[in-house]
């Protein structure tokens, strides 16, 4: 059916792969934007002559300078960790829709606000707009996953969620070249550093307009009650009559989970939390859902995007441009292997393998930049001078591109994949606020405490890549045990997934019980077919029960 779509275990129409879904995705991830490219611009642009000229910076002392520079960028994280939290109400009683449109407005009010500051005023206005502008971004982090997984048909489900990874890339694809470009063309001046902060307006301003077309959510219209509406989007959305076999069915799953809902927890806005203290297996998938951002930001990534500068040179490279560059490529390399992420490999490999083989290939490749970093005299840090580097340092330079692309069709993208999955309707908005909350905290201490942690780990900071390298090991054995893969796995299924035991048999097994059921549902299965799916469904189980 063509590199966009995918057949589902259910025969699925063509129209249901259409412009409007991927469309719906790709307007929503304007909100990855936003955080992609401040991940990206904020630590290139803090190494900006003209914006180190603008505040001081070259009267400060080394620790005094990485405490103001590791401020400038966590305050963002922080009030990202509390605009997810924030999203969860305004998710319950606004919707997707109108949540993303108020937490776009709050983003673009603090982007707005940093392009006050200048040497007179001193740095209060960055601090500020960077933390309205964390909580806008902080919001869309918890809304837009489980946007696009409510609007998704399964088979793609993996595909159109990469799309805000997506996203996340291309913005920090122009954040890591911006200030290359800028260096290069533009004299030191209060607006050579102010160019990029402006640049953040751009996608905030998207998405901003984009809420006023894309639909609500016809899950969350559902459970509002809001039936005719409910039907009049998903219709729109998967291009098809009302009256579609497969609108008919999707339905029936929808209303068939609303009421398991209903009769399990209650449709208040309290019950999920209820919900979450009663049930052990909800606090489970709760902490395996947080504990993914913490092996994703302890991988190192969150420590290179905000800093990467400060990485590059610990390599032993010299210079601001030399140093923007080599900063560039690296975006480069990350959109790239995104794309491939997003339309190979996700849907296809799978998340649990992805997530196991990119941490080991990661780890390696960390041991052994750390192992260079410790044995070399890296220059002073103000050094302008461009010096070649060794062979050595090629070599380093090689294994940390090498080390990005294990890392970015992994652990990059595919967290937000599994949180945008796990939960079930019940528990979803809660669970993926959690979930953010999770990333943002996580992401709040790399980047708050890396500046010190390179001063003080290790012979050249060589410490942190082994502290990486350690972290990305231990996820493996994390993976394996804790998480099983829901590739293809329809949302209402994730209870029985999360169930069955051991949890790299659980895929399999939740597939042929859908296949049966499908059989039953339809009631036009030949018996041979459903004969031969009960067979496989009766030994599996056997097999399970045995292990």
């Amino acid at each position: 059916m063509g590199l966009l779509t995918l057949v589902e275990d259910r025969p699925t129409p063509k129209a249901v792969y259409n412009w409007r879904v991927y469309t719906c995705a790709a307007i929503a991830s304007f909100a990855s934007c936003m955080i992609g490219y401040d991940s990206a611009f904020i630590g290139t642009t803090l190494a900006l002559p003209s914006f180190e000229d603008e505040f001081g910076f070259e009267n400060f002392s080394d620790s005094h300078l990485a405490f103001v520079k590791s401020n400038i960028v966590s305050v963002y994280q922080a009030g990202a960790f509390f605009g997810s939290l924030f999203a969860y109400a305004s998710a319950f009683y606004l919707g997707r829709k109108k949540s993303l449109w108020c937490f776009s407005l709050v983003f673009l009010l603090g982007a707005g606000m940093m392009l006050g500051a200048n040497s007179q005023r001193g740095l209060g206005l960055i601090y500020a707009g960077r933390v309205l502008a964390g909580i806008g971004v902080g919001g869309c982090s918890m809304t837009v996953p489980i946007y696009i997984a409510e609007l998704a048909p399964p088979a793609i489900r993996g595909r159109l969620v990469g799309i805000y990874e997506l996203g996340w890339q291309i913005g920090g694809l122009v954040g890591f070249w911006i200030n290359y470009g800028i260096s290069e063309t533009l004299a030191p001046s209060n607006t050579q550093w102010l160019i990029p902060f402006a640049v953040q307006l751009i996608p905030g301003g998207l998405l901003f307009l984009g809420t006023f077309w894309i639909k609500e959510s016809p899950r969350w219209l559902l459970s509002k009650n809001r039936r005719e509406q409910a039907l009049k989007n998903l219709c729109w959305i998967r291009n098809l009559s009302q009256d579609d076999l497969y609108i008919v069915e999707e339905v029936a799953f929808l209303d068939a989970a609303l009421e398991e809902q209903q009769m399990a927890i209650g449709m208040g806005f309290w019950n999920p939390f209820k919900a979450v203290a009663k049930s052990r297996k909800v606090q489970w998938r709760f902490f395996l859902g947080g504990m993914l951002f913490l092996w994703q930001n302890g991988s190192g990534i969150n420590a290179i995007n905000y800093y990467s500068p400060t990485v590059f040179h610990s390599i032993g490279i010299a210079g601001t441009n030399t140093t923007f560059l080599t900063t560039g490529i690296f975006g480069v390399v990350k959109t790239c292997l995104t794309l491939i992420w997003l339309f190979f490999l996700i849907d296809r490999l799978g998340r649990r393998k992805l997530l196991m083989i990119g941490a080991a290939g990661g780890s390696v490749c960390m041991w052994i930049i750390g192992g260079y970093i410790s044995t070399i005299k890296i220059a002073s840090s103000k050094d302008t001078v461009t010096q070649p580097l060794s062979s050595g340092g090629v070599a380093a330079v090689f294994f940390f591109y090498l080390w990005t692309a294990f890392y970015t069709p992994s652990w990059n993208g595919t967290p937000w994949v599994l949180n945008s999955e796990i939960f079930d309707q019940s528990v979803r908005s809660l669970g993926q606020a959690s979930a953010a909350a999770n990333n943002w905290f996580w992401n709040f201490i790399i980047s708050r405490f890396t500046p010190q942690m390179f001063l003080t780990m290790g012979r050249n900071g060589s410490g942190v890549y082994f502290f990486f390298a350690s972290m990305m090991i231990l996820s493996i054995f994390f993976v394996f045990f804790l998480i099983p893969e829901t590739k293809g796995i329809p949302l209402e299924s994730m209870d029985r997934l999360f169930e069955i035991r051991p949890v790299w048999r659980a895929h399999d097994q939740i597939h042929d019980e859908d296949l049966l059921r499908e059989h039953e549902f339809r009631q036009d299965a030949d018996g041979a077919g459903l004969s031969v799916a009960k067979e496989k469904l009766q030994t599996l189980e056997r097999a399970s029960s045995v292990a």
